[in-house]
């Protein structure tokens, strides 16, 4: 019977770098996908993701963020592929906002370069986003956004390049530890391996419910929208990737306009110039396997409520829509790290919507503990283990 070092199950963006990080170092890889190759069915569609390193988030992501940086730039050589645009960042908030709070206390900890920016000088400077007389910006030049189909893409490629052996449209039905390893079963048939990966994102509350993780499986919708006047203030030299927390309740991000790009890559809807908008959480519960994908007028009404208030300008045609899920865990941070009840299975992917820019670090860790057994990271902050006992 022919044995796999590793099995990877859900090749999209952590799957299919931690796929191509192992079949680098050597490892027989087998990769496992329900879907197409670079899919948009789950938490990667819709062109692009933001990559930040104030992180509002947790000051402790930033190491991480710093290695991803600078490990894209090298997916790009080794794909021949632009993966990563930069154009600084913008976070905005009041005072007490966990978004410019959070930034800022990253930015400094971490010894970041920033500017912090009155409403005054924000406006200025960047006048597609009307902030509120009582709110600051912070501004962040290193920060851009990464073209996520391009991304998984590269990554898949590098990983096929490098030995590894990818099944698409081939959905896992269970797994279960054996002598010896792990077996994986299949539309198609069943594997064995040494070690398993699973990154199944919104699918892994099902594939493994005994993790007793709480997870919330959310439907987000993204939008994209032609200026009704002054399109040039929407454009990447004038407008960062940004974050705007109104209230406890409402945060929204988006991107300045690509068309060159949103054409290469195939986003069919945008054959005009448009900006990106979406709500940041604030969706509705939902099974992956039913989500409703069409962005519903609910979904716009409460973007465009947003954008006649903070982007006025913006507020046009909508030229595109998508929906994508987040996988939340109670406290939004990640889950990466071994089973605590089977250290031959490694769980990577629960992000809480804000995982794609790590993709490329994480691919890199996982391929660290599962062929070394450790890795330099502080891993303890997003460790499976923190659920413990808690009630799923």
């Amino acid at each position: 019977m022919d044995t796999n070092d590793v099995i990877v199950v859900g090749l999209g963006a952590m799957g299919s770098a931690a796929a191509y990080q192992l079949a680098k170092r050597g490892a027989r890889v087998l990769g496992l996908e329900t879907f197409t190759p670079a899919h948009d069915l789950g938490s990667s569609g819709g062109l692009t993701r933001i990559i930040r390193l104030a992180y509002f988030e947790h000051p402790s992501y930033v190491p991480l963020l710093k290695a991803a940086w600078t490990l894209w730039s090298e997916i790009e050589r080794e794909a021949d592929d632009h993966l990563l645009e930069p154009t600084g960042g913008l976070y905005i908030g009041r005072r007490g906002s966990e978004v410019l709070d959070g930034s800022l206390l990253s930015a400094q900890k971490h010894g970041l370069e920033h500017e912090l920016l009155d409403a005054d000088e924000s406006r200025r400077r960047f006048p597609a986003i009307q902030v509120d007389d009582d709110m600051q910006t912070l501004h962040e030049p290193l920060a851009g956004l990464l073209f996520a189909s391009r991304c998984i893409s590269a990554h898949l490629k590098l990983a096929a390049r490098s030995g590894a052996e990818l099944h698409f449209e081939e959905r896992v039905t269970g797994w279960k530890s054996v002598p010896g390893g792990v077996r994986v079963t299949t539309t198609r048939g069943s594997y064995h391996a040494d070690k398993l990966v699973v990154s199944a994102g919104a699918w892994l509350p099902k594939l493994m419910p005994e993790l007793g993780i709480p997870l919330r499986v959310e439907r987000n919708a993204l939008f994209w929208f032609e200026p009704k006047a002054d399109p040039e203030i929407f454009e990447k030299d004038r407008l960062p990737v940004w974050i705007i927390e109104v209230d406890a309740e409402h945060a929204f991000y988006g991107f300045p306009m690509l068309p060159e790009q949103a054409a290469r890559d195939g986003v069919a809807a945008t054959p005009r110039q448009a900006a990106k908008v979406a709500r940041h959480h604030g969706g509705t519960t939902v099974d992956p396997d039913t989500v409703d994908r069409t962005a519903n007028d609910e979904d716009e009404r409460v973007v465009r409520a947003y954008m006649r208030r903070y982007m006025p300008l913006a507020d046009g045609r909508r030229a595109d829509s998508k929906v994508c899920m987040y996988t939340n865990t109670p406290d939004e941070d990640f889950v990466l790290g071994f089973d605590p009840s089977d250290d031959r299975v490694l769980i990577c992917s629960p992000c809480s919507g804000h995982g794609f820019k790590f993709s490329d670090v994480i691919g890199r860790i996982c391929a660290e503990l599962v062929l070394e057994g450790t890795t330099d990271f502080d891993l303890d902050f997003i460790s499976p283990s923190r659920f413990a006992n808690q009630p799923n």
